[in-house]
This record gives C-alpha cells, sequence and structure tokens, in this order.
C-alpha cells in the first residue's frame, strides 16, 4: 500500500498543473545544445528534448537543464529528478 501511495505521489509531480509553465522552444533548444555537447547523440538529444514536454513544466526543466551543466538538483527535488531522468530514459533509450 505504501508503494501504491509513493508512486502515485511521483506521478503527481509528473502531472503539471493547468497553470504551470510549458516547456519553451528556448528550453529545448537550450537542452538541446548541452545534451549534444554531453552525448553527441543527435537522435538521443532531439528525442529527450521533445519528451520533456511529456514529462514536466517548465520550471522543471530548467533545474534539469542546470543539472547537465553541472549544478547539482535541490535535494528536495532528487526523487522527481531520478524519475524524469527514468522516464525520458524509457522514452528514449527502451533498451537502457
Amino acid at each position: 500500500m505504501k508503494r501504491a501511495i509513493a508512486g502515485l505521489a511521483v506521478l503527481g509531480l509528473f502531472t503539471a498543473p493547468s497553470f504551470a509553465a510549458p516547456v519553451s522552444a528556448d528550453q529545448k533548444a537550450d537542452f538541446y545544445k548541452t545534451c549534444m555537447a554531453i552525448a553527441g547523440n543527435d537522435t538521443l538529444c532531439q528525442c529527450k528534448a521533445d519528451a520533456a514536454g511529456k514529462l514536466v513544466d517548465g520550471q522543471f526543466f530548467s533545474m534539469v537543464i542546470s543539472a547537465m551543466k553541472g549544478k547539482a538538483p535541490p535535494t528536495s527535488q532528487n526523487v522527481a529528478y531520478n524519475t524524469y531522468i527514468a522516464k525520458s530514459n524509457a522514452i528514449c533509450k527502451p533498451d537502457y
């Protein structure tokens, strides 16, 4: 029962409220540029940039981009961040 409640709580982190700002084109471009500098994989970076809009809001995505550039996510966001990584990998790297 605790696992189900925890799972629903994490899932709730990825259900953007109607007032949350969506991921912007500028954020997707920044993410893509940063991803290419790290991974050099066009297909992966484009997929993850596109997947972000389905998984998180613009504010959370800013934190993801900052983390990619070397800034650690706030500890209060560790579970949500790790869940985002797992979900984006499931979409873009299904055999991962």
